[in-house]
Parts: C-alpha cells; sequence; structure tokens
C-alpha cells in the first residue's frame, strides 16, 4: 500500500531525495532555469510537505515527495512545489496520489487557486497537471522578477468544491484515495 502523508523535509532520507530531484533538473535545465525552493524554504509553517510511502518497503519506502506553499502576493494561492517520484516508481500513479492530497490541503485551507512552474522539458509533469486540470498561464509571483522565463511553463488551476484531489484516471471529483494496493 502507499500512503501518503506530511513529513519532514529535514529527515535525511527525503533530503536524498530531494538531492536526487535537484541532481536531476540540473542535469536538463540551466542553473539560472532552476526554481528549486531549498530545505529551510520547505520546513516553513506556510508550507504542506508530504511524502508518498511503500508500508510494505520499510528500507525503501520513501517513494515521492511533494510540497505546496501557501503564499499571498497578487492573491492567495498555493504554488505546487517539489513534486518527484524516484524513477523506479514512476508510471504507478503515485505522483497523482500526491497531487491529490495537495489540492486536497489547499481546499481544506480554503485557497481557491493553485499555481505551479515547471520546465519544459518535463512533458509527463506537463501532462499530469493538464489531466487535473492546469492551463498554461503568465508568470506569476516570485517569477515576475525572471528575465528568462523561456525554460518555465506556469499553470494554474482554479480549485472549487467539486474539483479539490481530482482523481483524473476515475472521473471521480471526491477526495482523494490516499492508500493503493502495489500491483
Amino acid at each position: 500500500m502507499i500512503e501518503i502523508r506530511q513529513t519532514n523535509p529535514i529527515d535525511v532520507g527525503v533530503r536524498e531525495l530531494i538531492a536526487e530531484l535537484d541532481d536531476y533538473q540540473r542535469a536538463i535545465y540551466p542553473e539560472q532555469s532552476n526554481h528549486l525552493d531549498p530545505v529551510e524554504q520547505l520546513v516553513k509553517p506556510n508550507v504542506c510537505f508530504v511524502g508518498a510511502y511503500n508500508e510494505h518497503d520499510h528500507e525503501n519506502n520513501l517513494l515521492g515527495i511533494g510540497a505546496i506553499k501557501y503564499l499571498c502576493h497578487d492573491c492567495d494561492y498555493g504554488e505546487i512545489k517539489r513534486v518527484y517520484v524516484r524513477a523506479a516508481r514512476r508510471g504507478q500513479g503515485i505522483s497523482k496520489l500526491i497531487m491529490a492530497y495537495l489540492e486536497n490541503d489547499a481546499c481544506k485551507k480554503g485557497v481557491k487557486i493553485v499555481r505551479l512552474e515547471t520546465g519544459i522539458y518535463q512533458p509527463e509533469a506537463i501532462g499530469l497537471y493538464e489531466k487535473f486540470g492546469y492551463r498554461k498561464r503568465g508568470r506569476f509571483g516570485q517569477y515576475l522578477d525572471d528575465p528568462d522565463d523561456s525554460m518555465s511553463v506556469f499553470m494554474e488551476k482554479i480549485l472549487t468544491k467539486a474539483q479539490p484531489g481530482e482523481n483524473p484516471s476515475s472521473g471521480n471529483t471526491n477526495a482523494p484515495p490516499i492508500d493503493i494496493p502495489l500491483l
């Protein structure tokens, strides 16, 4: 079973996965195009940081991570950050569970707008976000000061009571399943 739960980004295993994500991003984008929040930002009270855990594999049980950072710039919104699943575990719906958890957290906090920035060389991530109802938009927040956003794709979703934690594979818009069996 996979369980999505809040976790501490300072924990050693989580830091290792964050470093793996950083290495992945640095391999495909120039340094100035990486907008990676450091661990120190991810532990702040305005961030919900989660891990996807395989409860049956206690040695290698952290499968993926994700976060939503709550901000107030031009309006109240949440920004999806650091969604990443280990390469060997991709294609199993883990990123969908992470996204559903984060959107559900935003809905519980009364946040109506969720935004994100991803890169042009990540079509799988863009596809995931589009399946969840995200649409392309212009720069926002701290990205307004970025003189070269040619490597970025900016997206946004307006949450409604019918949309939190949307599970794109079933079309069900109720609260997300948090535990799923591994096939």
